[in-house]
C-alpha cells in the first residue's frame, strides 16, 4: 500500500535538504577548486562551481532515509550510486580521461548486476516477450552506461539537465504508481524533491552547476528506476516506454554520435552542436531554449504514460507522433536531410523567430 503523505514528506525533506546543502557546497567548491572555467565552447563567462550534484545525492539520500525502504536491490543500487558520485567528483575536480569515467560507470553497473538487477526480457510489437538470455548482462551494461552518459551530454545550459531529468522522473513516478511499483516510486519522489531544491540555484543564471557528479548520478538513477519499473511492464510496446520517456537525452546522444562519426571526429569529442545549442543559434534566448526543451520533455513524458496504458491503436498513434517530434529534434541536430530543416524553419516562421546565423551572413554580404 502506497502512503501518499509519506511520499510528499520525503520529497519535501529531500527538497529542503538539497536547497540548504547547496549553499554550503557552493562555498566548498570554490575552496577546493571544483570550478567550471569558461572556454570557447561554453556559454558562461565567469568561473562557476560545478559540484552541485553532491547536494542532489545527499538530499535524495536523506529523503530516502525517512521512507526506510526495504528492497532486494537496495544495497547494489546504493553502492553503484556511491561509485558514480565519486567518479563524477573526480571528473569535476581533475577532468579525468573518458576511459576512467567509463570504468567507474562499469563498476557501478557491476554492483547492479551482482545484486540481480538485470534487464532479463523485453516486450516488442509483433514478437511479443523476448527473453534476452545470455545477452541480459550486456544489455544491462549498455543501458546503464548509455543513459548515464545521455543525461551528462544534455547538461549544457543552466537548469537543462535538472529540469529534463525531473520531468522524466515525474513520468516514471506516475507509471510506478499505476503499476504499484512502490520502491521505484520512492526513488522517483526523493530525486524529484532533490532536483527541485537544486533547481533554485541552477536555473538561469546558474549560481552552481550539477557537474558530472550530478548528471552521472541522475543518469544512473534514471537507468536504475527504468529497470525496476518500465522494463517490468508487460504491455505490447514495453521496450518503447523508457525510450519515449528519455527521448531528449537518448536521441541527442545518438545524433551526436552520428554527427561526429560523419565528420570523422572522435565520438567522445565535445562540440557545440547539441540540440540546445542549435536552439540558441536559431534565435531563442538561454531561458526560452531551456523552457522549449522542458516542453518537448513534458510531451514525451505524457506520451509515455498514455503509451503504457493504451490500446494497440492508441499506441500506434502515439508512436507516429513521437517519431514526428524526434524528426524535429533530428533537424535541429542537423543529422537528416543533408542539414536542411524544413519543419523547424516552418515553425520558426510561424513564430516569427529569425535565425541569427542567417541574419549575420546576410549582413556580411
Amino acid at each position: 500500500m502506497i502512503n501518499y503523505v509519506d511520499l510528499m514528506i520525503a520529497s519535501f525533506i529531500a527538497l529542503i535538504s538539497t536547497f540548504l546543502l547547496t549553499f554550503v557546497i557552493r562555498k566548498l567548491a570554490f575552496t577546493f577548486n571544483f570550478v567550471d572555467k569558461p572556454n570557447h565552447r561554453k556559454i558562461h563567462k565567469e568561473p562557476v562551481p560545478r559540484i552541485g550534484g553532491l547536494g542532489i545525492f545527499i538530499g535524495a539520500a536523506i529523503g530516502l532515509l525517512y521512507l526506510l525502504p526495504e528492497h532486494i536491490h537496495l544495497t547494489g543500487i546504493g553502492l553503484g550510486a556511491l561509485v558514480i558520485v565519486l567518479t563524477g567528483m573526480l571528473d569535476d575536480r581533475f577532468d579525468i580521461r573518458p576511459i576512467i569515467k567509463l570504468t567507474g560507470q562499469l563498476i557501478a553497473a557491476s554492483f547492479l548486476i551482482s545484486s540481480g538487477l538485470i534487464i532479463e526480457r523485453v516486450t516488442l510489437p509483433l514478437f511479443g516477450m523476448i527473453d534476452l538470455g545470455a545477452f541480459s548482462v550486456l544489455i544491462t551494461i549498455l543501458w546503464v552506461v548509455g543513459i548515464t552518459n545521455a543525461i551528462n551530454l544534455i547538461d549544457g545550459l543552466d537548469g537543462l539537465a535538472t529540469g529534463v531529468s525531473t520531468i522524466a522522473l515525474l513520468s516514471m513516478f506516475v507509471m510506478a504508481l499505476i503499476d504499484l511499483q512502490i520502491f521505484a516510486a520512492y526513488l522517483c519522489i526523493v530525486l524529484i524533491g532533490a532536483n527541485l531544491g537544486f533547481l533554485y540555484h541552477n536555473f538561469f543564471p546558474a549560481k552552481i552547476y550539477m557537474g558530472d557528479t550530478g548528471s552521472n548520478f541522475l543518469g544512473y538513477m534514471i537507468a536504475v528506476i527504468s529497470m525496476l519499473g518500465l522494463f517490468k511492464n508487460i504491455a505490447l510496446f514495453s521496450f518503447v516506454i523508457p525510450v519515449i520517456v528519455l527521448a531528449i537525452p537518448i536521441f541527442d546522444t545518438l545524433f551526436a554520435i552520428v554527427r561526429r562519426a560523419s565528420n570523422k571526429q572522435k565520438i567522445t569529442m565535445a562540440d557545440n552542436k547539441h540540440i540546445h545549442y542549435q536552439l540558441l543559434s536559431a534565435g531563442f534566448s538561454h531561458r526560452l531554449t531551456v523552457i522549449i526543451i522542458y516542453g518537448f520533455s513534458s510531451i514525451f513524458g505524457i506520451l509515455a504514460i498514455v503509451f503504457s496504458e493504451a490500446s494497440f491503436l492508441v499506441s500506434a498513434i502515439v508512436t507516429v507522433f513521437a517519431i514526428f517530434l524526434i524528426h524535429i529534434l533530428a533537424e535541429l541536430a542537423g543529422v537528416v536531410l543533408g542539414g536542411k530543416r524544413p519543419v523547424v524553419d516552418s515553425v520558426l516562421r510561424i513564430l516569427h523567430i529569425k535565425n541569427r546565423k542567417k541574419e549575420k551572413s546576410k549582413m556580411e554580404e
